[in-house]
């Protein structure tokens, strides 16, 4: 029985022998697929990312300075016991997977996260100077002596 079906959710540590971590979990790793993307360097490159954005379930996130396109969007083959449907026939990168770096534990952070396209204008005027403008304030007018 899977962690959302009524099963408590153990710890790592406290799995037990013969027991496989995927049946205590909610299957984050199905819910969601991260793509690599060039390391934005100009404001062309942010714009890209603001059109990604606008696209719904769509976020930007940075780990260990490379940065990835994640789209929040579930496998269709995952079952309501959050299991996967096509397990023996499964894709090579599901394979490949394994649970001892997981996300199963709900404690991790990315470290740079952007969720909205209205985020990545705001970082990106705050990194990048757009030609022609400045970061600054306008100068203020000055006083009337009196």
């Amino acid at each position: 029985m899977s962690a959302g079906f009524g099963t408590k959710k153990i710890s790592r540590e406290d799995l037990p022998a013969g027991q496989v971590l995927c049946e205590y979990c909610t299957a984050k790793c199905c819910r969601y697929f991260a793509l690599p993307i060039e390391t934005p360097e100009d404001f062309e490159d942010f714009e890209y990312i603001r059109w990604y954005m606008l696209h719904d379930r769509a976020t930007i996130f940075k780990e260990d300075d490379d940065w990835y396109l994640l789209v929040h969007t579930k496998c269709k083959h995952l079952q309501e016991d959050n299991m996967c449907g096509i397990y023996d026939t499964r894709p090579q990168i599901c394979r490949d997977y394994t649970t001892k770096n997981c996300e199963y534990e709900d404690d991790w952070t990315y470290e740079f996260y952007l969720e909205t396209a209205e985020q990545v204008g705001e970082y990106t005027e705050a990194i990048i100077q757009p030609k022609g403008k400045s970061i600054r304030s306008r100068k203020p007018e000055l006083l009337a002596v009196i």
